[in-house]
């Protein structure tokens, strides 16, 4: 996809401008690179806690501070792509209904 062109995959029509599709697919790989570093995490996690080893158990601490942190840095990714897409939905249909004020919409019965 070229930068200026536009996505039609909701369904209803609506166009998304390149630059909000390409910044949604960022926010997806952040977001699947954090989903894939929590996998090891949790792994390691386990193994240690499996260990009973000390060591391990006490490493156990900072490596569940750091899952919770990548978590917390998901649901904000997850967040600013919800108040991007509605940005971008609300501007969509703002050019949608340009020229047309005056127009009544029928409601179907």
């Amino acid at each position: 996809m070229m930068e200026g062109d536009s996505f039609s995959g909701f369904g209803n029509g609506s166009q998304v401008d390149g630059k909000v599709f390409a910044t949604f697919q960022k926010s997806f790989l952040q977001v699947q690179s954090i989903l894939d570093q929590n996998r090891l995490l949790i792994n390691e996690i386990n193994q240690n806690h499996e260990s009973k080893i000390p060591d391990n158990l006490t490493r156990n601490v900072s490596l569940i501070r750091e899952l919770n942190n990548n978590i917390r840095r998901v649901v904000d990714l997850y967040a600013d792509l919800s108040v991007s897409f509605t940005r971008s939905m609300d501007a969509s249909s703002e050019g949608d209904s340009e020229g047309k004020s005056g127009h009544k919409r029928n409601r179907p019965l």
